[in-house]
């Protein structure tokens, strides 16, 4: 698979149907903008202010039961509801609305305030595993439901509104925009080929390596080839899954191994808790075949060189395209070369 490596060129996203620009010779432009604040602190264990810690009253006026382990809940503030009361959908040419209902879960990773899931064990992150695939169950089987996006905000950067180790669930009645995109481009290519994309995707990638950042005997991490966010890779199984439900045990032991080294790694890049959006996609769960869709996890985290500088999706981005300065490749080769020992190791 060649590649275009020195001058300003697009690449096409199959997933999305979307073209990004990458422009290798801007890497060397000097820096005068924003810097983010370096976070230092050390948190405790246990905040008695935290809404998320065992025990606690969270801001709705519930209280948490003294949780040892993972621990969910609907949402005090939910973006979606069961119930739309009497509205009604607006059907008038250019004003279109429809009602949405949905289901909004929270998830505690753990009862400690002071981990992130780079600084967590292969059996904690485990626990994470098990508790997506328990919610995606339950939420994929209400009648109503079809899409069931799960996902975690780390960081303050990447809006992240309280720093105790959580992420989030959204249900809803509609496929959102993002998963449609992705299900109507793997079913066509599948049509096509009679294979899914990401799993010839993964193949062409496992023979050249050079995207490649780890990999275990049931998952891959690799930066895609039209990533756009600079550090940006993907999970992707190394047999065909349709939705995260489908894992054995042996390969949700494998997704926490390569969601450990992967953070671990992110972590490594810049000495810092790395800030990332990170959303596992999967095939709708409404009453359609999806024979093509193969499901992975996206990681977008936002820093460009630094602790303190990010990568800000503003002016041609916005309007026009994405663009990238560093290529995958090079991004790639030096998460490939991180240590998956975590740099806080070992201190007291």
């Amino acid at each position: 698979m060649s590649s275009i490596r020195r001058s300003p060129h697009r690449r096409f996203n199959p997933l999305s149907g979307e073209w990004l620009l990458v422009s290798p010779q801007r890497t060397q432009r000097p820096w005068q903008g924003q810097k983010e604040a370096e976070k230092s602190g050390i948190q405790a264990s246990y905040d008695p202010d935290c809404y998320l810690c065992p025990g606690n009253t969270r801001a709705g006026g519930i209280r948490n039961p003294r949780y040892t382990e993972t621990y969910s809940f609907i949402n005090d503030f939910s973006a979606l509801l069961p119930e739309t009361g009497e509205e009604k959908a607006v059907e008038q040419d250019l004003f279109r609305a429809v009602p949405e209902r949905g289901i909004c879960r929270v998830i505690c990773f753990s009862p400690r305030h002071d981990l992130t899931v780079a600084r967590m064990d292969h059996g904690e992150i485990r626990n994470i595993v098990d508790l997506w695939v328990r919610e995606y169950r339950e939420l994929s089987r209400v009648d109503y439901i079809s899409y069931v996006q799960i996902f975690e905000n780390r960081g303050e950067i990447m809006g992240c509104s309280n720093p105790h180790p959580h992420g989030q669930i959204w249900s809803s009645e509609h496929i959102p925009e993002l998963p449609a995109k992705e299900t109507e481009r793997q079913e066509e290519y599948f049509s096509m080929h009679r294979s899914p994309m990401l799993l010839d995707y993964l193949e062409a990638e496992l023979k050249e390596q050079e995207r490649i950042v780890c990999t275990n005997r049931d998952f891959a991490v690799l930066v895609p080839y039209w990533a756009t966010w600079p550090y940006e890779t993907m999970i992707l199984p190394r047999r065909q899954v349709t939705s995260i439900d489908e894992l054995s045990g042996p390969e949700r032991d494998n997704l926490a191994d390569a969601v450990g080294r992967l953070t671990v790694k992110y972590d490594n890049l810049f000495k810092t808790s790395f800030p990332y959006s990170m959303g596992i996609h999967g095939a709708p769960c409404d009453t359609g075949s999806y024979p093509g869709w193969q499901m992975h996890l996206h990681y977008f985290p936002p820093l460009l060189r630094s602790a303190t500088i990010r990568k800000f999706m503003v002016g041609y981005e916005l309007l026009a395209t994405p663009q990238r300065d560093i290529t995958p490749e090079q991004a790639a080769a030096i998460l490939r070369e991180l240590p998956e020992t975590h740099y806080l190791e070992g201190r007291s």
